[in-house]
């Protein structure tokens, strides 16, 4: 098992917003996101901006490796990287590795977003847009097909790849006895990065990796490629790992072993 779990946060891409609504430069950044808000609601009646103009500020992962035993989670970058340099650092990554991409509505959001970003910032990624030129392996199992494992999108898969069917993942989590998210969300992000708090969604976005992650274990067991004894040994590596994190990897700890 060669597995990335992964999440991202996001905030309004603010200049972006300027440049396609014509917005002055005596607006301020918050005025400029009401704006892109208020033109979101009534196009679609949410306030969720379209995944063009959604700018990356943190990527988080779990990573595992069984052939050499390796386990950890951690945020691409520092609070003071650039977009181009996280969505760089992350398709470099897969460049390296080639794990199996694990997510929850990734291939609804977190990709797609991570496509445009890169496209945007001049991100090279040949390896994650490969589709069997240059790896015949790639050609009927690669990151870009729905129905290709190399990336799992839990929410597609587990729902039968029926919308009507998906679930929230902070639902799932808790339904299989995880923290889930421990009274934060993404609706939260963008006052969070105005305020400066970065790290505060680096974290965050770790602990949605995990839920994620753990997720994926269930999932394998329900498969039959994790017994009883072998989904309670991957536990064991993740609690470990927990217990000399930081503080909020030790919070989710207590969260989940309280559950």
């Amino acid at each position: 098992m060669n597995v990335l779990a992964f999440d991202i946060e996001t905030i309004p891409d603010v200049s972006g917003g300027r440049k396609l609504y014509e917005l002055g430069d005596e607006l301020s950044d918050s005025d400029v996101a009401e704006a892109m808000f208020a033109k979101r609601r009534e196009k679609t009646g949410t306030d969720f901006i379209a995944t063009h103009l959604q700018k990356v500020v943190a990527i988080s992962a779990v990573y595992r490796n069984l052939t050499h035993d390796k386990f950890s989670v951690w945020t691409i970058g520092t609070e003071e990287s650039t977009e181009k340099e996280i969505v760089q650092n992350f398709f470099d990554g897969v460049d390296k590795h080639t794990p199996t991409l694990v997510t929850w509505n990734g291939g609804g959001f977190d990709l797609p977003v991570l496509h445009y970003r890169g496209l945007i910032n001049s991100v090279q990624a040949p390896r994650y847009w490969d589709l069997g030129e240059d790896d015949s392996s790639f050609k009927w199992n690669n990151y870009l097909g729905r129905f290709h494992l190399r990336h799992t999108d839990l929410m597609d898969v587990i729902a039968g790849y029926n919308n009507r069917a998906y679930a929230p993942l902070d639902e799932i989590a808790i339904l299989l006895g995880l923290p889930g998210k421990m009274g934060m969300s993404g609706s939260k992000v963008w006052d969070q990065y105005k305020a400066g708090e970065i790290k505060a969604i680096r974290d965050y976005c770790e602990t949605d990796a995990l839920n994620t992650y753990l997720v994926y274990l269930h999932w394998l067991h329900t498969r039959g490629h994790l017994t009883d004894a072998g989904l309670q040994q991957e536990h064991a590596v993740v609690k470990s790992a927990l217990e000399d994190g930081e503080p909020h990897l030790k919070e989710f700890l207590d969260v989940w072993s309280a559950a």
